[in-house]
């Protein structure tokens, strides 16, 4: 590795029970990229704080439920407090980077002897801490977190350098689906790239979270700027976001790191990690209306990769496979989805219970009625065909194999190779992946393809973006 050789790391960690045990996850993980001489690492999206992942909030259209807001009061609690402002979404913008806002102490009249300390001015210590790593490291860092400020959510990636501490914060401009009940949209102001040196090296950098990435003019927003590190944070652990990563670093003509969070499902409790602010109670709520539902035969439902439920009518008396009809179900099985759609069984004695969660189904048929179509299937198989072997019922999968979030991450250069990665379900998932890179390899892409500059046709389309300057950085 030459000295112009940046070497970017990133990695799939899953967010811990507590801010606290996340940061010191953070803070082996960032020591480990250091020994590897690792310059910049990206961690995934709502690392700090939580990705609410099955969660809903006890969120209806029409109406909501108490249980709901106290998951949210949890999940409030839990996020990181960075001490900026709500400001129109962007926050107070270099002010707080620069730490120029007035101490919280001093506005309420607080503990003087903690400020002249030098302790914490504003904020929770959250900030305080992710510099203290990055210096004691050496390793620039970025990272997602859910950051409040005022009474409201924001899903936010943070820039820390070893050396000035944080340079930089953006708050995801658009949040997707459901996560709407819960992250306040930020301001597009808050894309401005951010510029670092390493090794007499230039990097220019820039996050896009998660699906702001199919977002076309978010991303034009982000080229035009020249960047030539793109920083893709997610939640998706989809096979065809590692396609979009190539897209990017394609279109872009620079280096693109994702890094997207890695949890196996518990198997003693599979909910757990679908819903950490979920409670028992409200579980118990959701598993009376899935019962109900099934017993009456008004609705049946199913999940998306996405985690969402999809309600579908149904007769209480509607064919099976074999053509019988079904029996309702007297909770002797249920089912939780993983992202990719994929049901993954549980069995549970009669009269078990879950803790249920909103990705927990109720399945519509007992399980001894399966087994005997199962079995009456095979026999009529083994009717046609004597010689034929009988099919036994396929036992359903272990929860201890299922993954609620599959990773992904991974690194690629400007010509659309994927570089390091794609790092798919990790059993450590404080592992590492690597690259060595060049950045030069960004100019060279751009010989034929620019897509702010010589390929933009500038003269025929334009892009303005509100609270944003455009103008690119230098390379050198």
């Amino acid at each position: 590795m030459t000295l112009s050789t940046i070497r970017l790391a990133t990695a799939s960690p899953g967010t811990q029970a507590t801010t606290k045990e996340t940061l010191a996850q953070l803070r082996r993980i960032a020591r480990r990229a250091a020994d590897q001489k690792a310059d910049i690492l990206l961690l995934p999206e709502a690392y700090l704080g939580g990705y609410p992942r099955g969660a809903d909030f006890g969120c209806r259209i029409g109406s909501r439920t108490a249980e709901g807001r106290e998951d949210y009061l949890r999940y409030f609690k839990a996020a990181v407090d960075l001490g900026d402002t709500v400001g129109d979404g962007a926050g107070a913008g270099e002010a707080w980077v620069r730490r120029q806002l007035g101490s919280v102490d001093t506005i309420a009249g607080g503990d003087a002897q903690r400020q002249e300390q030098g302790q914490v001015d504003r904020g929770d210590g959250t900030r305080e801490e992710l510099e203290r790593i990055a210096r004691e490291t050496g390793v620039f860092i970025v990272v997602g977190l859910v950051e409040k400020a005022g009474g409201s959510l924001y899903c936010s990636v943070v820039y820390v350098c070893p050396k000035l501490g944080v340079i930089g914060k953006r708050r995801k401009v658009q949040p997707t689906g459901t996560e709407r009940l819960v992250w306040a949209q930020g301001s597009p102001a808050t894309l401005k790239a951010v510029s670092t040196m390493i090794r007499g090296v230039r990097i220019n950098l820039a996050a896009a979270i998660c699906w702001e990435n199919y977002m076309p003019l978010l991303r034009q927003s982000l080229y035009a700027q020249n960047i030539n590190l793109y920083l893709a944070p997610t939640a998706d652990g989809r096979d065809a976001w590692l396609s979009l990563m190539r897209t990017v670093a394609l279109e872009g003509r620079c280096f693109v790191v994702s890094s997207n969070m890695c949890v196996r499902g518990d198997p003693a409790n599979p909910t757990a990690n679908l819903a950490p602010s979920h409670n028992h109670k409200q579980g118990a709520a959701i598993h009376s209306e899935h019962q109900r539902s099934a017993t009456t035969g008004r609705r049946s439902s199913f999940m998306t990769e996405d985690g969402f439920e999809i309600a579908l009518p149904v007769s209480p008396t509607s064919p099976s496979a074999s053509g019988k009809p079904r029996l309702a179900s007297r909770g002797r099985r249920r089912s939780v989805f993983d992202e990719d759609g994929n049901e993954i069984a549980l069995l549970l004695p009669q009269g078990g219970d879950l803790g249920a969660a909103p990705a927990v189904v109720e399945e519509e048929q007992e399980q001894e009625q399966e087994q005997e179509e199962a079995k009456e299937q095979a026999k009529a198989k083994t009717d046609e065909s004597p010689s034929a072997p009988a099919r036994a019922p396929v036992a359903p999968p272990s929860p201890r194999g299922s993954f609620i979030s599959r990773g992904g991450s991974s690194i690629v250069s400007p010509f659309g190779d994927v570089i390091a990665g794609p790092q798919w379900e990790g059993e450590d998932n404080e592992g590492i992946i690597y690259a060595g890179v060049d950045f030069d390899d960004c100019v060279r892409g751009r010989l034929d393809l620019d897509a702010a500059g010589s390929y933009s046709r500038n003269d025929s389309f334009k892009l303005s973006v509100a609270g944003l300057d455009l103008d690119p950085l230098p390379y050198y």
